[in-house]
């Protein structure tokens, strides 16, 4: 099986990660990018062929989306599957993983994934049905973070939770109406962020089964953000707290 990848990030991400999946390269005939310039340089350097290709057969493949000058089509990596997640836990110290409950724009699954692999998330988390696919305009977005991050798609997210719980996961879930906000809840130990769909938020038995439940403090008349950029917030509390916080503090899950 094969798969379709474009736009510069994306391609210099896999290049340097799996260069093996390559099985074609083209590129835009005639276009003087200096950026791109570089990236040919490596494919040719790898063994890997480099072919030119009209403006009009490059929109057709990627269906008009802003390929850069540059598509590939290679082959189809592996990612975790649901049954490796206890193996894949019990390899990992101290755990931070990111879960998405409806997410199903590809644009924001992109987003979060990059916002993920900046702030060292371990693995993110996807319901298989009620998601978007990590397809090309995915990957794209992500800016190569699909390559680095694995993406683990469950069956039943509610099951996945409570499996996280039982491995001693603190499972945060982000709700408006939280009692508390992200910056008065212990993110230091092994921990899930559960992050639901801009608008519905996450899914009542998704909430029900959450350890805690906390808020990002709006002060403007906006009443909500985009999911990507409220993943960004709090899982860089997360990260502020995993670097800055003393470990002697409050255990995870525990109140100030």
């Amino acid at each position: 099986m094969s798969e379709i990848i474009y736009g510069i990030y994306a391609v210099k991400a896999l290049l340097e990660h799996d260069p093996q999946r390559f099985l074609e390269v083209f590129i835009l005939k005639g276009r003087g990018n200096r950026r791109l310039q570089p990236l040919i340089t490596e494919l040719e350097t790898t063994g890997i062929a480099v072919q030119v290709a009209s403006c009009q057969w490059l929109d057709e493949k990627v269906e008009g989306a802003v390929h850069q000058g540059i598509i590939a089509r290679v082959r189809e990596g592996r990612n975790p599957q649901e049954n490796d997640l206890p193996a894949f836990l019990k390899s990992v110290d101290t755990p931070l993983l990111l879960v998405l409950d409806g997410i199903t724009d590809p644009h924001n699954l992109g987003a979060c994934l990059r916002s993920a692999d900046t702030a060292g998330v371990h693995a993110v988390i996807v319901p298989r049905d009620r998601s978007a696919q990590l397809n090309a305009t995915a990957k794209k977005v992500a800016c190569g973070a699909s390559e680095n991050v694995p993406l683990i798609r469950v069956t039943n997210l509610v099951r996945t939770l409570c499996l996280l719980q039982e491995m001693n996961v603190w499972v945060v879930g982000t709700a408006g109406e939280a009692d508390y906000t992200l910056y008065q809840s212990k993110m230091t130990g092994p921990m899930a962020l559960v992050m639901g769909s801009e608008g519905e938020g996450m899914r009542r038995l998704t909430r029900e089964h959450c350890d805690e439940l906390i808020s990002i403090p709006m002060a403007g008349m906006v009443s909500s953000l985009n999911v990507s950029v409220a993943t960004g917030i709090c899982l860089f509390e997360a990260v502020r707290q995993r670097l800055f916080c003393s470990p002697g503090g409050l255990k995870v899950g525990e109140k100030p």
